[in-house]
């Protein structure tokens, strides 16, 4: 079992069972001594939990039970142990199940850490505790409130504001509606009942699933509106006039208050934030929570996020944070003057375009007919991003999933469809040639 860029993860009782969460739990409790551990919503998600615990526990290992909880109040309860697991998929599919693992100061594990864990997983010969080293577990029912009590004690209003908050059924139902009214806001809730079938939408927070709360917005006549992913690291944010926030937008949007000198974000993300934040140095790293909280502590910014909806605010937790975005948002808006989507407004306009393959083959060949395109520049951090005369691309195989994504941005709208045609054209036919070269 490998990490992907947000931990291991695959669909349960096929990539993901009972047997290999316990050898993930074998290989934890060999490194840590103690560990919190939660769950999502998801119908699988106690299932892999208790196998986890019984390979924590047959290591020795002390064990403390929040039950269900958000990414980020799980990862906040991890400052009280040598390490946080939580069982989630995220934004997958209600079939799929994942394992993300978290040190005390909320990040993700790095990539040496996860290596070690990746080599313990596949080893036979790990030495089980004896008896009398076998420990209780212990169960804590205060993870939520104290990741309320932390987040209010840090934000504060200025007027009463609307908010819609759809919690996609997933644990921030717990967490978000209850946080902003705790705030003062007059809040209105969808999918706030916690089920792991997801009936409301699919738990990805992106504009084709967030029909219903652009609606409610504009009905109850809100300020804004508020999604959330399953396990709510992520945040989206919907305006008052109802439109979808671009999450690069939204991105620059909060640099403008939160960065001071540095700010890190991964190679997907548009060039709206460096015209934004023409004085901020911007660092762009390997897509994935991790790659941008280890560059954000390396390098001291003071912010950083992903174009999938994930903030880290590295004064709270280098955990991503959608709870505490939403009521961050939610306190930068009502001190100021303006609405949400006139702030937007005066935020330059760029084309973008995002879509996917399924592929889980090798990328060798298609960077090499990538290569043959008429670039000024290239890197290879992640997959591939070429750079034109006024537009970039970027090509990279997801660390989630077996597709290949594809992102492309320029100043002509013309432009960045010619491109994004002419890239998908050129994927498609090394999927072709592949699929020809194996049936012969």
């Amino acid at each position: 079992m490998k990490f992907g860029s947000s931990g291991i993860r695959g669909i349960v009782n096929q990539e993901i069972t009972s047997e290999s969460a316990l050898r993930i739990g074998r290989a934890v409790g060999t490194e840590m001594g103690s560990v919190v551990i939660g769950h999502d919503t998801r119908t699988s998600a106690e299932m892999i939990e208790y196998a986890v615990i019984s390979g924590l526990l047959s290591m020795g290992c002390k064990v403390t039970r929040v039950g269900m909880v958000a990414t980020p109040t799980l990862a906040y309860a991890a400052k009280d142990h040598d390490c946080g697991i939580m069982i989630t998929a995220s934004h997958n599919p209600p079939e799929y199940i994942g394992v993300k693992l978290f040190n005390p100061d909320g990040m993700a594990f790095d990539s040496a850490q996860q290596k070690t864990i990746e080599q313990l997983i596949e080893d036979d010969d790990i030495r089980l505790a004896s008896w009398n080293r076998m420990h209780p577990v212990r169960t804590d029912a205060n993870a939520v409130s104290n990741h309320i009590s932390m987040i209010l004690s840090g934000v504060e209003i200025k007027k009463r504001m609307r908010v819609v908050v759809d919690s996609g059924c997933g644990a921030a139902s717990l967490t978000t509606p209850y946080l902003l009214r705790a705030m003062g806001c007059d809040v209105v809730t969808l999918n706030s009942q916690p089920d792991g079938f997801f009936p409301g939408h699919n738990p990805e927070p992106k504009k084709e699933n967030l029909a219903a709360l652009q609606s409610v917005v504009l009905g109850v006549n809100a300020d804004l509106g508020i999604a959330h992913d399953g396990d709510a690291d992520r945040m989206v944010a919907v305006d008052d006039r109802g439109g979808v926030v671009s999450n690069d937008k939204l991105l620059a949007f909060f640099g403008r208050y939160e960065a001071r000198k540095k700010m890190i974000m991964p190679v997907d993300t548009s060039m709206l934030i460096d015209a934004v934040l023409p004085d901020i140095e911007i660092t762009r790293t390997r897509v994935g929570d991790v790659f941008v909280a280890e560059e954000m502590k390396k390098s001291g910014a003071e912010f950083g996020g992903e174009t999938s909806g994930t903030w880290i605010f590295p004064r709270i937790s280098y955990c991503p944070d959608g709870i505490y975005a939403a009521a961050r948002l939610v306190e930068i808006l009502s001190r100021e003057k303006e609405r949400f989507s006139d702030l937007l407004a005066s935020l330059p306009e760029y084309r973008i375009k995002r879509g996917s393959i399924p592929y889980p083959g090798d990328m060798k060949r298609i960077e090499k007919e990538l290569r043959v395109l008429d670039f000024s520049d290239i890197s290879t951090i992640d997959g591939i991003r070429l750079t034109f005369d006024d537009a970039w691309a970027l090509v990279r195989p997801s660390g989630t999933e077996p597709i290949i994504r594809i992102t492309v941005e320029g100043k002509q709208a013309d432009d960045v469809e010619k491109l994004y045609l002419k890239i998908d054209d050129i994927i498609k036919g090394v999927i072709n040639e592949s699929s020809d070269s194996r049936s012969r």
